[in-house]
């Protein structure tokens, strides 16, 4: 059953609010719609890139009837803080899952994160932890906002190595969905994250060739004088 059928089977609907990130998956913000409700986003953890249970709590109003959670990147969000906050206040916390990888395939995916943690300089590498699958392996490049990490990107592309931007625009700066709403961290990640490849095919070299690439072009994250 899918997001909206599940917020209808709930009585969520006309009237009602349900918070969601604006970090990415649009889609839990137009199966809100579908089930008759309006999307509220809140802001992010800027470690997890999940939503940030106190941020939540600050976006609820007696129009809330619940709460969709995405775990991104393959980091598990704060279930714990968020369902006992539903609790406390009489909300549905439904869980939008991405996309599950086998064990394999999670195993060597953590392998090569390690492999890259341990190597990468010059970008602020993701916060691990014995939940985190690794569906994307997401760094931070510092500077002054999205034209450092975007001149970044462009040259890791022209060395030969995959990278992507995993959230371009935010949900909250879609025409559809357009709010007048502060979410800093939200807007922070969008213009500094970068997917570098993690996948299990990858060999050693592949991996060696990622961590000299993004350490041989740190002049790039120097800021101008």
């Amino acid at each position: 059953m899918g997001t909206a059928a599940l917020l209808r089977a709930a009585g969520v609907g006309a009237g009602d609010e349900v918070v969601v990130s604006a970090f990415g998956n649009v889609e839990v913000a137009r199966a809100v719609m579908l089930a008759g409700a309006l999307p509220v986003f809140a802001d992010i953890d800027p470690a997890t890139y999940c939503l940030d249970p106190t941020a939540v709590d600050a976006a609820l109003t007696p129009r809330t009837a619940g709460v969709v959670v995405v775990h991104r990147f393959g980091h598990p969000a704060d279930l714990e803080q968020l369902r006992a906050l539903g609790q406390r206040r009489g909300l549905l916390v439904l869980e939008h899952a991405e996309s599950d990888a086998s064990r394999d395939e999670t195993a060597r995916r953590r392998e090569r994160a390690a492999y890259l943690d341990a190597r990468l300089r010059g970008v602020r590498t993701p916060e691990g932890g014995a939940g985190h699958s690794y569906q994307q392996y997401v760094v931070r490049v510092p500077g002054n906002g999205r034209p450092d990490r975007d001149a970044f990107a462009r040259a890791v592309r022209a060395k030969g190595v995959a990278c992507r931007i995993p959230v371009p625009t935010p949900v909250h700066r879609l025409p559809e969905f357009r709010r007048c709403v502060s979410l800093p961290e939200t807007e922070r990640a969008a213009d500094e994250t970068l997917a570098l490849p993690v996948d299990a095919s990858l060999t050693k070299r592949d991996m060696q060739r990622t961590a000299s690439v993004c350490n041989a072009l740190g002049g790039l994250l120097a800021p101008a004088l």
